[in-house]
């Protein structure tokens, strides 16, 4: 009978015991699933605050390039910080062509051809970021202007393949600088500006590095003159891409193109 009592109340006794246990593992289990979602939001903040320092520290190098692009051996710095995402620089990544049409006959001449490269930042959305819609920071899809208030600098940013980024290049310029006396005679003259990136290629992983630009080469070529016969358009390709410039110059006009070509050296 002592037995049997004893045996009650070790049931008792243990029974508390193993209670215990189980609410200490399943606290345990709670903190730890807490401490990860925790520690995914955490991580996914970052991303989102990377990305958007990036926008801005893209939008500075612009700032960059446009200051010296015009001004021989002109060079400046922006500084640049990459803990989830990186930076590639890119050679050679796009092509275009700039071809005129109504002066001299009606067929197509070919102007410029000239390859340039692009600066894009990238970061996986594996870090909880969402995939974020295509839309341009700076500039349009076009791959020409003519508004002088207009940047030539093009900022897409985009999803792609499991990745955000942000790429940079440079657009065409085409500005009417309106009729000079030439020998009696009206001239005019249409200037066009190109401003063409030359790298090594590199991808930067994570640190704080700063990413210069440097001019290195700054020529005109004026090619002409060449009289209107028909409608006369500037047309610029980029790739499958053509965006067209009308000149609204009348038949018999004479015109000359003044192009400038900026050279400039991104590297790191």
């Amino acid at each position: 009978m002592q037995s049997k009592r004893n045996l009650k109340k070790n049931r008792r006794g243990v029974s508390p015991a193993v209670s215990t246990v189980i609410i200490t593992a399943a606290s345990v289990v709670l903190v730890l699933v807490a401490a990860n979602f925790a520690l995914q939001v955490l991580q996914s903040q970052r991303a989102i605050a990377e990305f958007d320092t990036a926008k801005k520290s893209i939008l500075a190098f612009d700032d960059a390039v446009r200051d010296i692009a015009w001004d021989q051996s002109g060079s400046r710095s922006i500084r640049f910080t990459n803990s989830y995402g990186n930076l590639r620089l890119i050679p050679n990544d796009k092509t275009f062509n700039i071809n005129f049409a109504g002066l001299n006959n009606t067929s197509n001449g070919n102007l410029f051809t000239f390859k340039t490269a692009s600066v894009k930042y990238q970061m996986p959305t594996g870090y909880g970021m969402p995939g974020v819609a295509s839309s341009y920071i700076l500039g349009s899809e076009s791959a020409v202007v003519s508004n002088l208030t207009a940047s030539m600098g093009q900022a897409l940013v985009k999803h792609e393949s499991g990745f955000n980024s942000i790429t940079l290049n440079y657009r065409v310029r085409v500005t009417d600088e309106g009729a000079i006396t030439v020998s009696g005679a009206p001239v005019n003259y249409v200037d066009i500006f190109v401003i063409r990136l030359n790298c090594t290629g590199s991808a930067l992983a994570a640190g704080d590095f700063d990413l210069g630009c440097r001019n290195v080469g700054l020529k005109t070529i004026q090619l002409g003159a060449y009289v209107v016969t028909d409608v006369p358009t500037i047309s610029v390709s980029e790739d499958a891409k053509i965006d067209v410039v009308n000149l609204g110059l009348g038949t018999g006009k004479v015109v000359i193109f003044n192009l400038i070509i900026a050279d400039v050296r991104v590297s790191y």
